[in-house]
């Protein structure tokens, strides 16, 4: 039974078998196919989350998450492969929507400079280095005791940002002016729109120009040598820094309807430059028919310089007022300095001196008992109109500081003066700055760098002023204290100077962004009725606010002010 039954199978023909036919053929319809196991598990089609690199071709190394998966026929996955034609396959790469998982799971670390990027923090590198931290193997990181536990590992990603923050103090600054509760909320605008806002202008024309002008010394343009720094001196001028509507040169020119906004170049700049500030300022802007006068009030801040307004970590505003490294002290030692400054890198030489049209307007020989400063106060005219049908003009009292001669031409350029301010280069809130005194001459490009990060608003505000003066040179000094612990004695490191265009080019500053600025705010003023609005920046808050205020709002505080005034006269 059994031998026949093998007989008649072997009888059969071969195409009458079961099973698939016998195929030699390696290809299908021309399309090669690898060989396959019937034990081979289904995983994803397309794995986006896996390392493409590892998977490459050749052979795969030992992995755990790879435990589960079949080798049988990994050999022929060269078949498959695109040929190479013009670009390298290793410099593409897949742009996933989803972030690459990770072997931490919720709790993971994410760092900056991954974990390659090691000695993030300079001397935690030997054993028991301490930043700060406990000081395990490699130094424990200086930000907190829990960033790698058990190995030692803080300073190999550098610093995280966001670990702890709810745990920081925060910096909640009061306002520069007490926002009282019958004033009215007209607008709010973040600096987000604000940065959007553009309006292209001519230069302006001089309409006016008051004062004279001193000869700049350029000896300080040259390098200091240790043993002839020089230092700075005290020099009792005169100088004034008066608001619009007090200005009687404006007021004059607002009775011949010479313009619709009238201001001086110290509000007009922080008006312009106020996507950059971060500490509270306001603006009083008062209406009166068709003209708008943008003021300033005595006690307002725009007058101080600040120190390091933009920095990361700026100056703590905690603890007493009378630290000389408190943010209102470094701003009354900024002020001193570009004061004095200013009068001490000028030739006094009554025979070429260069005089304007006009005398100072603000100086009465009779009444003061200094001599004025070298001083030129240009009154010029911008225009800020949308269209011909509808002009409008807007008239700025700008300041210039010297004149000197060109090298080659040998005619009067017009010179700005200001000075930046070192007080500590290791003490809190300076900023990561360079020594200057080892740095400025050396590595000047870094130290220049470093100042237009750390005061943006300060440099941009000097900038838009010497463009609203049309000054042809911008001269910037270099003081720095002669012991970090007094901050009244100081010594001049050196001084650069810039075309104010190319230097605003360096520091992405846009003037036609200020002019959007100035014009929406006067739109928004115009469209009210007549009275007074106060602009006012939010101090922890990157916005803006007009308030409509009642007639008399300020009567209060300047009698505060006043009876404070009187009282310490009296002590």
């Amino acid at each position: 039974m059994t031998s026949s039954l093998a007989d008649l199978i072997a009888a059969l023909p071969a195409e009458d078998g079961w099973g698939p036919p016998a195929v030699t053929e390696t290809t299908l319809n021309g399309v090669p196919y690898a060989p396959f196991s019937k034990g081979d598990k289904l995983g994803r089609m397309a794995d986006w989350t896996t390392d493409s690199k590892s998977e490459r071709g050749g052979r795969q190394q030992y992995n755990r998450n790879y435990r589960d998966q079949q080798i049988y026929g990994a050999g022929t996955a060269a078949i498959f492969t695109a040929p190479v034609t013009e670009a390298d396959e290793a410099s593409f790469s897949v742009v996933s929507r989803e972030p690459t998982k990770t072997r931490y799971g919720r709790g993971a670390i994410f760092t900056r400079g991954g974990r390659g990027a090691r000695g993030a923090q300079q001397g935690a590198r030997g054993r028991g280095g301490q930043v700060g931290g406990r000081g395990g193997r490699g130094g424990q990181g200086g930000y907190d005791n829990y960033s790698s536990r058990g190995r030692g590992n803080a300073n190999r990603g550098g610093r995280r940002f966001g670990w702890k923050d709810y745990d920081k103090p925060q910096r909640n600054r009061d306002a520069s002016i007490n926002i009282k509760a019958d004033w009215q909320l007209l607008e709010e605008i973040d600096f987000n729109r604000l940065a959007k806002l553009n309006l292209d202008t001519d230069e302006g024309e001089d309409v006016d120009s008051y004062g004279f002008l001193y000869h700049y010394d350029r000896s300080f343009d040259k390098a200091p040598v240790k043993a002839t720094e020089r230092r700075l001196t005290a020099l009792d001028r005169a100088t004034y820094n008066v608001t619009t509507s007090s200005d009687p040169v404006i007021q004059e020119l607002a009775e011949k309807d010479e313009a619709t906004i009238f201001a001086t170049d110290s509000i007009l700049s922080m008006l312009m430059c106020s996507p950059r500030s971060v500490y509270p300022w306001d603006i009083v802007i008062v209406r009166q028919g068709n003209k708008i006068f943008m003021d300033k009030r005595d006690s307002a801040a725009l007058d101080m310089v600040t120190v390091n307004e933009n920095a990361a970590d700026a100056p703590l505003e905690e603890g007493s007022k009378e630290a000389i490294n408190h943010p209102i002290a470094l701003a009354e030692e900024a002020t001193y300095i570009n004061h004095n400054f200013a009068n001490q890198v000028v030739l006094e030489n009554e025979s070429q001196r260069v005089d304007m049209q006009h005398e100072n307007p603000f100086y009465n020989s009779s009444e003061e008992t200094e001599p004025p400063a070298s001083k030129t106060y240009k009154y010029r005219k911008f225009d800020l109109s949308l269209n011909e049908e509808e002009p409008m003009y807007i008239v700025v009292r700008t300041e210039l500081d010297a004149v000197q001669k060109n090298a080659i031409s040998g005619e009067d350029q017009y010179v700005t003066v200001k000075a930046l301010n070192e007080f500590d280069n290791k003490a809190q809130g300076s900023g990561g700055a360079l020594d200057w005194r080892s740095k400025l001459a050396t590595q000047r490009g870094a130290v220049v760098a470093t100042e237009m990060k750390n005061n943006s608003v300060k440099l941009a505000r000097w900038t838009v002023q010497s463009i609203l003066a049309k000054a042809d040179v911008m001269k910037i000094g270099f003081v720095s204290r002669v012991s970090p612990k007094t901050n009244d004695k100081h010594v001049i490191l050196g001084v650069i100077g810039w075309k104010p265009r190319d230097f605003a080019n360096q520091m992405n500053l846009s003037v036609s962004n200020g002019w959007g600025i100035v014009r929406t705010i006067a739109d928004m003023c115009l469209k009210r009725e007549e009275g007074k609005f106060v602009l006012v920046k939010d101090p922890n808050k990157s916005i803006l606010r007009l308030y409509e205020v009642p007639a008399g709002s300020f009567d209060d505080d300047d009698e505060v002010e006043e009876a404070a005034e009187a009282a310490d006269a009296e002590e």
